[in-house]
């Protein structure tokens, strides 16, 4: 025993020394910092970086900056910038090229040309370092695109000159990157500038000439081979940074240079794509994170005011250089102020070429640990600041579009997947999905049962195929088509993701479940996966008596609702309902979005009369009760976060449903989001089911563990 407890303690002494030790523990805090986070909206981002702070050498020395977290870290440096390049898009940066050509210029030179004196005259620092600094603040990364993109606001005009603005800048500070360190290693200015001059060219000439044609090559001979073409694309990114450092260039810019190569080749849609993007999210670029933020001091802010006076100073001027920045390239192009707002907040964010920066410059010794640390406390808030003013101004950005929403034309082929778990409700599930898409509708209707894979699995999953054989039996007894799905899967919500995906459903239907166990605090409930990670419109159905048993339908909606994408889609599909039920309608939202409702209920022609009763006051949602009555059906819109309508007032809303409205009948709505654009960091990768699955297991071995002691306790 004693031995035991000897080795036990040796080996968790920290810092930690086994390998496997290390490697699980950084797997750890890159699978839990974004979860803990993601409540107050922090960047998944600043998570990691302080998760290195605390544990590497200057915080609690659990794990040391040794050369396996150099090399990872390095590897997760080039593959951000390699990403950057290859996400890029190179057809809308053409199309702006002249209004992009102007921001990139004013990002670039104002940064630069202010950043100079308030370096040299005000942190009293030299020439070269004070150079360095001012590219620094120059350079910035889109850590706040997907917020746009999620308000669908990627292709406008403001958005398109940020991103080609970003080329720009980026490029041009990463070539004076070049100038500053070939100085800093005793070149003289002639020589650097021939030597830089003469291998720039060659480097071009190799990444515009020769990669593409061999990537081209590569993958028309290679077209199946999944793994092969991973493999190439790493060996491109990586002989595309050693080709850089032997041109005298850092190796970030190969990097970068390399993804712009492949930007044309893999398509963004493609499986190589996702492969790409899902290892880097996953694992490398988290790893860059947290090995940075083990070079961080944070003793050295403390040191004085000296070291706090250069991160305020830092901070403040990266933030105001920017603005100004945007606020110039706006007024030049005509902009409004939330446009210029959404420049703002989107080129703000300082990260991955600002890292690069700095730690090129700490290794070779221009910056001193109090501008590193100074830095990193300037990433934090910069990355606030953005992903705050971002969405904030998208949202206004999206609310004053001129032109109308799109009014898609509602298809005979809707394709509605119902997962069924429970008998009592089979019936009322199917009629209401049968309610929204109609019996002359081209797609049957799904049933879906998910069972967990576990050692049940075989058990569950036969019981579960009586309630979608009752189902059907059900359907056909009037006439329709069903068609029944069963499936094992990690999970319930993973289960149903994927079958929605692969079925290509449109909408999904679902029974509500008010139990809530330990994983539905930590993770949130079942409902709330599905609708975090799937952009297929939701219904939670809430059936207290039968569909015909109801008089009116009320509606509950916030301001705003009609600019959504599933506005057209869920307006429709009440609309049937209520005819299906015969039933009266009343809208409960603001005097704007009843005008835009009426509107488009007219311009779809739908046979839908509305009356209207004033509400705007979503923390008062009790105030409603005094319009139901016993036969009222309660239809609540409860937008996705990041959407347009979305308050927080309003998440609340199905609590409140479920606690105070439990006798009657309602169906929550979450409308449909953008298929295909939901560009997310690697923070909103993060899939916290995984993590449910392994508590489960936790329990299920402790079960199995009690009862194996008990019985042994027996026999005794």
């Amino acid at each position: 025993m004693e031995q035991f407890i000897h080795k036990l303690t040796e080996d968790f002494s920290i810092p930690f020394q086994k390998p496997v030790l290390v490697f699980s523990t950084i797997l750890f805090i890159i699978l839990m910092a974004p979860l803990l986070l993601r409540k107050l909206r922090v960047p998944g981002i600043v998570g990691l970086i302080i998760s290195g702070v605390i544990i590497g050498p200057h915080g609690f020395n659990i794990i040391e900056k040794n050369a396996a977290v150099n090399l990872f870290g390095t590897i997760g440096l080039l593959y951000i910038m390699f990403i950057a390049g290859l996400d890029l898009d190179l057809r809308e940066f053409a199309r702006n090229r002249y209004r992009s050509l102007i921001f990139g210029f004013l990002t670039f030179a104002i940064p630069l040309g202010l950043g100079m004196p308030i370096c040299l005259y005000v942190l009293d620092y030299s020439g070269q370092t004070s150079l360095l600094l001012s590219s620094m603040f120059a350079t910035h990364t889109l850590v706040a695109y997907p917020i746009v993109t999620k308000l669908g606001l990627n292709k406008h005009e403001a958005v398109a000159v940020t991103v080609g603005g970003t080329i720009l800048t980026d490029t041009a500070v990463l070539l004076l990157l070049a100038v500053i360190t070939g100085r800093a290693q005793g070149a003289g200015s002639f020589d650097l500038w021939m030597r830089l001059g003469i291998s720039f060219i060659v480097f071009l000439a190799v990444m515009i000439f020769v990669v593409p044609r061999i990537s081209r090559w590569f993958f028309r001979r290679l077209e199946g081979e999944k793994n092969s073409q991973y493999i190439f694309v790493l060996s491109v990114l990586f002989f595309c940074a050693f080709l850089s450092e032997l041109a005298g260039l850092e190796p970030i810019i190969g990097a970068f240079a390399a993804g712009l190569a492949l930007n044309g080749i893999i398509p963004t849609t493609s499986p190589l794509m996702n492969r790409v993007e899902f290892v880097g999210n996953s694992l490398f670029i988290p790893f860059f994170l947290i090995s940075v933020g083990m070079v961080v001091d944070v003793k050295v802010l403390l040191n004085g005011p000296q070291a706090l006076f250069v991160a305020g100073v830092l901070t403040t001027f990266a933030l105001f250089s920017k603005w100004l920045a945007a606020w110039i390239t706006g007024m030049l192009l005509r902009f409004s102020y939330a446009q210029r707002s959404l420049m703002f907040g989107l080129s703000s964010s300082h990260a991955a070429a600002t890292l690069a920066i700095i730690l090129v410059g700490f290794e070779i010794g221009i910056v001193d640990e109090a501008i590193l640390n100074g830095t990193v406390i300037l990433i934090l808030i910069t990355c606030l600041v953005a992903t705050l003013v971002t969405d904030i101004a998208g949202k206004k950005v999206a609310i004053m579009m001129e032109q109308a929403p799109p009014i898609k034309q509602q298809q005979i082929g809707e394709r509605i997947l119902v997962p069924l778990s429970n008998p009592a409700t089979v019936e009322k599930l199917v009629d209401l999905a049968y309610a929204f898409k109609g019996m002359k509708a081209a797609y049957p209707l799904y049933g879906l049962s998910v069972v967990e894979d576990n050692d049940e699995a075989e058990f569950r999953l036969t019981q579960s195929r009586k309630t979608l054989e009752e189902a059907h039996r059900y359907v056909v007894s009037f006439g329709g088509h069903f068609e029944a799905v069963s499936t094992i899967d990690q999970n319930i919500a993973a289960g149903i993701k994927r079958v929605a995906r692969e079925l290509g459903a449109t909408d999904i239907v679902m029974g509500s479940n008010d139990k809530t166990n330990l994983t539905d605090l930590i993770f949130g409930k079942m409902v709330e996966q599905v609708t975090e990670t799937t952009s297929e419109a939701v219904w939670l159905f809430h059936p207290v008596r039968a569909l015909n048993d109801h008089k009116r339908l009320h509606i509950v909606c916030p301001q705003y609702s009609e600019k959504e994408p599933g506005f057209v889609d869920w307006i429709t599909k009440a609309s049937r309902l209520a005819a299906a039920m015969n039933m009266k309608t009343t809208l409960h939202t603001t005097q704007d979005t009843f005008v835009a409702t009426v509107a488009t209920i007219t311009h779809l022609k739908l046979r839908f009369p509305v009356d209207f009763s004033p509400f705007e006051d979503w923390a008062d949602f009790l105030v409603l009760s005094r319009e139901f009555s016993t036969g009222s059906f309660i239809m609540v819109v409860a937008p996705r976060k990041g959407s347009v309508s979305h308050m927080p007032e309003v998440e609340q809303a199905p609590r409140r449903l479920a606690k105070h409205f439990n006798t009657y009948t309602y169906l929550i709505v979450y409308p449909e989001t953008r298929h295909g654009e939901e560009m997310r960091d690697f923070s909103r990768e993060f899939d916290p089911t995984l993590l449910e699955i392994g508590l489960n297991q936790v329990k299920r071995s402790a079960t199995g563990i009690s009862k194996m002691l008990r019985g042994k306790e027996g026999k005794v």
